[in-house]
Formats: structure tokens, sequence, C-alpha cells
């Protein structure tokens, strides 16, 4: 039987209680800013996709500012995580229609208005030691940056024309690579919000391996007064 938690989260000063069932990605400060950013720029509901779900937590905060057409479509790889999805959003009332699948597999014959994609972007070897996958699987490559490249190559067959892909971009990978990525598919790739945050203290007892991946140009970070500095971006990318 799959053990589940309740926890309390805090969207916009409003708490939100989910059920996440063992195995599941835990929401971080990059699903906050991630879901702030596209409520500041998304000015009409839309057929939205939550691409690498989770909880359910981006789409469910959608739904409840009325900023999602009809339903919420939702998928992850992860079977625990679908179930978890149908119970939080069966919890706050949001019509959902939730799959299992890697990437765009389940959606095959669907267009969106609006793709959020939430899904891992750090380097693997970062997230092998790293507090954020504790029994989650991440298979994003050495520079971090695999699945969020796939994202990126085949999501304009999955938009409707004026269709808006949103995704955060991690300084824990080869920010560079996906940028280049980004725009060599878009004509419009938009910086929405930049935010910066020290690196996790039990990280520190790991850091000849990111001083490592950096000397290799996989990741990047700064380092001011002894502490390493990492950033979150949050893109929009359209054309």
């Amino acid at each position: 039987m799959t053990r589940s938690q309740t926890k309390s989260f805090i969207i916009n000063n409003e708490k939100m209680l989910l059920d996440i069932n063992s195995g599941v990605f835990i929401p971080t400060a990059t699903t906050e800013n991630l879901i702030n950013s596209v409520k500041g720029f998304i000015k009409k509901p839309g057929i939205t996709l939550d691409l690498g779900s989770g909880s359910g937590i981006v789409g469910i905060s959608l739904f409840s500012d009325g900023l999602i057409e009809s339903k919420l479509h939702a998928s992850d790889l992860s079977q625990n995580a679908v179930e978890c999805i149908k119970k939080n959003c069966n919890r706050h009332g949001v019509p959902v229609d939730a799959r299992q699948g890697s990437l765009f597999e389940p959606w095959q014959a669907y267009k969106f208005d609006y793709i959020v994609d939430d899904i891992s972007g750090v380097s693997e070897k970062i997230a092998k030691v790293s507090p954020w996958f504790r029994n989650i699987p991440c298979i994003s490559g050495n520079d971090g940056i695999d699945l969020t490249v796939q994202v990126l190559s085949q999501s304009k067959k999955y938009l409707n024309k004026n269709g808006y892909l949103f995704f955060p971009v991690i300084s824990l990978s080869n920010t560079y690579s996906v940028m280049k990525t980004a725009r060599n598919i878009f004509n419009n790739v938009e910086l929405l919000k930049r935010e910066e945050w020290p690196l996790p203290e039990d990280m520190y007892q790991h850091i000849d391996l990111l001083k490592g991946l950096k000397d290799d140009n996989r990741i990047q970070y700064e380092e001011k007064f002894g502490i390493i500095i990492c950033h979150t971006d949050i893109y929009v990318a359209y054309d």
C-alpha cells in the first residue's frame, strides 16, 4: 500500500493542504516561483497541461485562480504521482484528466494553450546527493538538461497556435545549452523571474563534486563570502 502524508504548503500567502505519496516530489521554492510567474503572465484561462505534475500543486493553484479552461490535464512518470494528483484534485474540487507516462507520451492527440513544465532540471550527479530527490529517480544527465531539452524539442507539436511553454532553468545544470536550445526552437524566450538561493548546508560535504561539475561547465554558481549562491530562472517560450 502506498504511504501518504498530508502536508501544508504556502502559495501566495495562502495555505494549501496536499497529500504527498511516498516517492512523489515535494514542492520546492522553484515550484512556487513557477506558479507565481505563470499567474503573472497569463491573461485568460486556457487548455492547460501540468507536465511532471508531482503532487498536482501547480495545476491546482492555477485552476483555483481561474486560469484553466474546463479541466486540468496533468501527467507524471510515476504512477504514485498520478494517484497523488487525483487525490489532491478531488480534495480541492479540481476536475482533472491525470495520466501516467514519460513527458508527452500520454498526450499524443492533444494540443494545449499552456504547457507548464516542472520536470527535473539539475545535474543527475547532484540530484543523487541532494535533499530534493530522496527516493525519487532523476534521469536528467550529468548536465541536468536531458529532460528539459526533450520537452523543448517536442513541445511545439503539443501547443496550439499562440500557445505558451513555461519552464524553469536551474543553475545546477548547463543553463547555456538549455537556453541555446530554447532560442533555436522558439522565436521568443522571455525571462519572467530570477530567484537566487543559498546552497543547502548539507550539500557542502559534496563541494568537490560541485566544483568538478562547474570546472567542466556543466553547472553554474557563484561564491559570496564563503556561501555558494545558485539561482532559478523561470522562462516562457512562444512564437
